[in-house]
């Protein structure tokens, strides 16, 4: 009786395991993030592909520079991530039927898109500093902000501009966000269960990473358009009190208006080569932690209770 008792994971472990999963990951992927933002912040053409934004990054900053910005890849990861993935965590088992049956598709994508909104917008003091770490070296030396890193950042955007800063662009960010985990976390889930069906995997790392690699794609070509208008309006400097742009829609406009339709998909193959292999490694040491803590954890634990009622 003791095997078929269902394994439950504390709430509070799957916050921990979604901060940890996502801070992990982006130590690997930071400086395809980095490159990506570069992409979406150039207004002409001087940046072609990632080749020439990262040669150029090693020219003018140096090896390291590659990794410009990652205090706040990390911090970013540790709020956001944890916010998100805790959350969806929690309600896709709240979601799943009394046998563990998976909800339907759009209720995972619903779960994703409230697990991204409320992470999103805790998360985006991170999301500016990153943005405009990873964006400085792209501005004339006169220009750059020169943060030492992310606590540096929020530290001098409150003073210099205001706390209101930090959640500049909040809400294309949680426009962003619902796109992107709507995208993302239904798509994996998804994935996860076709490719099971079909009898071809089995619940292994394999499985995990070809479903990450099809809802990195998926996630890719969804949330663009909006990444971009978020990155524009967090990394934008105000003149003479008027801001370069109203809104997201107002960037997205100016975007196609002054550099073509298909520049809302500007670094299309950094973000995915950042977003790929970022769900995959976020997914996978998920699911990898989750199952050290089913098979060690919570086996003990029930080994412990089925001992005291022998007694």
């Amino acid at each position: 009786m003791v095997n078929e008792t269902p394994v439950h994971i504390p709430n509070s472990i799957k916050f921990l395991f979604g901060g940890v999963a996502g801070m992990s990951a982006v130590c690997f992927t930071q400086p395809l993030d980095l490159v990506k933002n570069r992409m979406q912040v150039a207004k002409t053409k001087a940046h072609k592909t990632s080749f020439h934004v990262i040669r150029h990054i090693l020219k003018t900053e140096g090896v390291l520079g590659i990794y410009n910005g990652l205090s706040a890849g990390v911090l970013r990861q540790g709020t956001y991530t944890t916010t998100r993935l805790g959350i969806y965590t929690w309600l896709f088992e709240l979601a799943s039927g009394p046998k563990g049956e998976p909800p339907n598709f759009f209720m995972k994508a619903g779960m994703g898109m409230a697990a991204g909104v409320i992470g999103s917008f805790i998360g985006n003091p991170t999301e500016v500093s990153l943005i405009r770490m990873t964006s400085d070296g792209h501005l004339p030396p006169a220009e750059r902000r020169n943060y030492k890193n992310v606590f540096d950042a929020m530290f001098r955007i409150s003073k210099e501009e205001g706390v209101r800063t930090l959640w500049r662009g909040a809400v294309p960010t949680m426009g962003r966000a619902m796109v992107v985990n709507a995208a993302q976390l239904a798509s994996y889930s998804q994935a996860k269960e076709g490719l099971l069906n079909s009898g071809y995997f089995k619940d292994n790392i394999l499985l995990h990473f070809c479903a990450s690699m099809i809802s990195g794609f998926v996630t890719t070509t969804a949330s663009m358009p909006v990444d971009i208008a978020k990155t524009r309006i967090q990394n934008m400097k105000i003149v003479d009190g008027v801001p370069e742009y109203k809104n997201g829609i107002d960037v997205l406009m100016k975007v196609v208006r002054n550099e073509g339709f298909f520049s809302l998909w500007k670094g299309f193959t950094p973000y995915f080569m950042r977003l790929g292999p970022h769900t995959v490694l976020v997914f996978i040491f998920l699911e990898q932690l989750n199952a050290l803590y089913k098979n060690y954890a919570l086996t003990k634990q029930l080994n412990l209770k089925a001992t005291a009622a022998k007694m």
